[in-house]
């Protein structure tokens, strides 16, 4: 599956995007933030708060870390976002 990293996750990372294969246990958004957090430095630290990262499962915006990521083709990580 492909990975998108958008504004300061990005930036923190190096990286706008990457190919993955996540272990087979890891199966919803949750596992793969918790995952990719045990990868790095780097992860670990943007994703310290996960809980307010947005995530993007196939270009659909989800609200629940408990979401199934089988079969995802892309998967994109934002910054919690402010208005203005």
């Amino acid at each position: 599956m492909k990975l998108v990293y958008f504004s300061w996750i990005r930036e923190k990372l190096g990286m706008a995007e990457e190919d993955v294969t996540p272990p087979e246990h890891v199966g919803t958004v949750g596992e793969l933030l918790d995952w990719l957090g045990s990868r790095s430095e780097a992860f670990e630290k943007v994703l310290e708060h996960d809980k307010v990262i947005r995530v993007a499962v196939d270009r659909v915006h989800i609200d629940d870390h408990a979401t199934p990521i089988d079969g995802a083709q892309e998967i994109a990580l934002f910054p919690p976002m402010t208005g203005g």
